[in-house]
């Protein structure tokens, strides 16, 4: 039930909240959840289109601002920021100086590692590349790519050379050796203690979705050494991560983790399958005795019931049942949704007797709707996404009641469209650049005390702020 509108000034959402154990204090409950922008170089550096969309986010007056997800392993990962090298310090720290310079936001980084993943080749560029590694006999490259294709049991041995073959290749944590995954955590330990010196306050664990620690923390899990199995072989490399992380980085530095309240992974026999509210309970109450910060809760975001990609593209976590729960896009789909498993996690920690905040999100969009999560007690902290990449001024808005002026998310697919094909994520609802009908233009800073028009664009730079 909706409650009644509190004023602002009364609301727990603008109440300031202490985080961590370095004396931080949010400004307010409203968390902006990482989400990659496809902004940065090839090379992985913040670029001034990186500068323009967080000093925007610094601006609209979130309490928490965490920056998209941050590469930790030194190798070619596209546009996405990195911090697996000192040479990414100094455009992270001046990017955080600036933000600083407009906001009293706290910023971290989300830190990730993800495994290799290829594009779906065409059949006949499948048949040569195995057959050159030795996966398939010479002979295959006699028969015709649509006997190939009819017949592909039979010249293909094994499920996952015919899964390369119809998705494109993905790595798996079961491909680890040992020694790879022994050098994971001093990975994440370096990156932290490199934001650390680029002046951000923490660091959130990226522990969610498709990448390679959920899938060591998840049911699925498949080794059969001491990094799978059993629950506590699976929570081995996440507590080894953030041990090495607390080492590196102190304990007053802000570490938490972004991870699944479920996976929801939906199987060819259209059961659901992946770690439960139960399993995430049980994670989380370990999560917190090994001392992080906050527990940010997602949903699914799974490759395991992706949908085939086309060829010439790879495989996108986010395009079957499980990625449908993680980013609920129907206009029909109940608002906070996914608020259940913040608050079963919440509960289930502070009956093992730890204070641990907890953020909700998925699909929470009002002020109402925002104010009553935390006042019925099911999170601590409220994360949107898509509300705030609409509109980064809501919290602006709504703390001086001026909600007739908010830019409302009306849950198109536009944003993750872009994302999926690795271009710079916006909103439809932003101004339309004239020369280009797909391009959309950062919108302006919102001011009270000044007209509004909400087909101005707004160029962010370090002069205009």
């Amino acid at each position: 039930m909706i409650p009644q509108r509190a004023q602002s000034a009364r609301s727990l959402l603008f109440q300031p909240f202490p985080i961590g154990q370095g004396g931080l204090v949010l400004p307010n409950r409203i968390w902006l959840p990482a989400m990659v922008t496809w902004r940065g170089t090839e090379d992985g550096f913040v670029t001034p289109s990186v500068r323009e969309i967080y000093l925007r986010y610094a601006l609209g007056g979130a309490g928490m601002i965490v920056l998209e997800a941050t590469g930790i392993r030194d190798v070619a990962s596209g546009p996405l920021l990195r911090l697996s090298h000192e040479r990414f310090v100094p455009g992270l720290k001046a990017l955080r100086q600036e933000m600083r310079a407009v906001s009293a936001s706290i910023v971290v980084p989300q830190i990730i590692d993800f495994l290799k993943i290829a594009t779906r080749k065409p059949t006949r560029v499948f048949m040569e590349d195995a057959v050159r590694r030795g996966a398939l006999a010479e002979s295959v490259l006699d028969v015709s790519d649509a006997e190939f294709e009819a017949g592909l049991e039979r010249y293909v041995q094994g499920p996952r050379l015919r899964h390369d073959f119809l998705y494109g290749y993905r790595q798996t944590i079961e491909d680890l050796s040992r020694e790879e995954i022994r050098q994971i955590p001093g990975w994440f330990a370096s990156a932290a203690r490199r934001a650390k010196q680029a002046g951000f306050e923490g660091v959130e664990l990226h522990f969610a979705h498709a990448y390679t620690m959920a899938s060591f923390l998840s049911v699925t899990n498949g080794r059969t050494d001491d990094y799978g199995g059993s629950f506590p072989n699976r929570m081995r490399l996440p507590l080894e991560v953030i041990r090495a992380v607390r080492e590196e980085a102190g304990t007053e530095f802000l570490v938490g983790c972004r991870y699944l309240g479920s996976e929801d992974i939906r199987g060819e026999d259209g059961q659901i399958r992946g770690n439960t509210l139960a399993d995430a309970q049980a994670i989380g109450v370990e999560l917190a005795r090994a001392g992080l910060d906050f527990l940010s809760i997602s949903r699914g975001g799974k490759f395991e019931d992706a949908k085939q990609p086309p060829i010439g593209e790879a495989m996108y976590p986010y395009t079957g049942h499980s990625g449908h729960t993680c980013i609920p896009r129907g206009k029909n789909d109940p608002f906070g949704v996914n608020a259940h498993l913040a608050a079963g996690i919440r509960q289930a920690l502070r009956a093992a007797g730890f204070a641990t905040p907890v953020v909700a999100s998925g699909k929470i969009v009002t002020f109402d709707q925002a104010e009553g999560l935390l006042r019925a007690g099911q999170a601590d902290l409220v994360g949107m996404a898509r509300a705030l990449l609409a509109d980064p001024d809501l919290p602006l808005k709504w703390q001086a009641q001026a909600d007739a002026k908010a830019r409302a998310c009306v849950f198109c697919p536009f944003c993750e469209q872009e994302d999926q094909r690795h271009r710079v994520v916006t909103c439809t609802l932003w101004p339309k650049d004239p020369a280009d009908h797909r391009r959309r233009l950062t919108p302006a800073a919102w001011r009270p005390d000044a007209p509004w028009d909400p087909h101005e664009a707004f160029d962010a730079t370090a002069d205009d702020l």
